[in-house]
């Protein structure tokens, strides 16, 4: 147990405007901060990785046509129970899960994955609760 405490000892936290970035790539960037991979002390088995805040998620960018075209799934368990929505409709709804959806999709698929994806906060608009962490500013190319 002291592992984990000493990993998230050393955690930082990181702001990321997505006002106007393509979703894909930067979602690879805050799955990356959140595995670690930033770091010289990377190791694939110990949860190394930052914080990450990111603000103003119903301004991010999807290139071409997915706005229309790319289609979120969800299934209940019960025959008939699956649910489609559009792009656009997920983003008039609650724009926070297309970042969310995204990032989670990059992560490792197994219990340490869930835990970085716990750390990851994403608000559609320009405020965040987390000024007391003092996250750093990061600037996406």
């Amino acid at each position: 147990m002291a592992s984990a405490d000493t990993a998230a000892a050393g955690s930082r936290w990181h702001v990321i405007d997505a006002d106007g970035r393509v979703l894909g790539r930067l979602a690879t960037v805050a799955a990356r901060l959140l595995q670690g991979k930033n770091k010289p002390t990377y190791t694939p088995f110990i949860d190394t990785g930052d914080h990450v805040v990111i603000v103003n998620a119903k301004k991010v960018k999807l290139t071409g046509r997915k706005e229309d075209q790319k289609i979120y799934r969800q299934h209940s368990g019960y025959e008939g129970g699956l649910r489609e929505e559009r792009a656009r409709l997920v983003r008039a709804r609650k724009p926070e899960k297309l970042v969310e959806d995204a990032v989670h999709g990059m992560l490792p698929k197994t219990k340490m994955g869930e835990a970085m994806y716990r750390k990851l906060k994403v608000y559609a608009g320009p405020d965040h609760p987390h000024t007391a962490q003092n996250p750093s500013k990061l600037e996406v190319a």
